[in-house]
């Protein structure tokens, strides 16, 4: 859950908006725990947010993305952390895509800042 809050509160801190944590632990198709979906403002600032969101992982945890990809463009960059997929956005590419409502049999959770990982903790174990 560390890694969790960890991303959470980087792409609070710079600035990411409307942020929403998917829970997919339900989903049998599910090919991940957890996506963690924001926007940004710009290309410019969709690519600061992943590239401080993974220096602030790696610093803080050691954690790196196994995968990621998006970043030659900027509209949409997805870093895969293996139980927590993060999709930073375009605002423009995140109204295209919609995956709140193509997953949305999961259970979603706007994040603000002052959301802690712990009220799920229960269920994630």
């Amino acid at each position: 859950m560390d890694l969790l809050q960890a991303i959470l509160t980087s792409l609070d801190d710079n600035k990411a908006n409307d942020i929403v944590l998917m829970d997919l632990r339900e989903i049998d198709e599910a090919i991940t725990d957890f996506f963690v979906i924001c926007h940004g403002t710009s290309t410019t600032h969709v690519g600061s947010l992943s590239q401080n969101l993974r220096a602030e992982v790696k610093e803080g945890l050691g954690s790196i993305p196994m995968g990621n990809s998006g970043h030659d463009t900027g509209q949409w960059i997805v870093l895969d952390y293996f139980d927590i997929v993060v999709h930073v956005f375009l605002e423009e590419t995140r109204s295209l895509y919609l995956l709140e409502e193509l997953w949305s049999d999961a259970t979603c959770i706007p994040i603000d800042k002052d959301f802690l990982v712990t009220a799920i903790e229960n269920n994630y174990e």
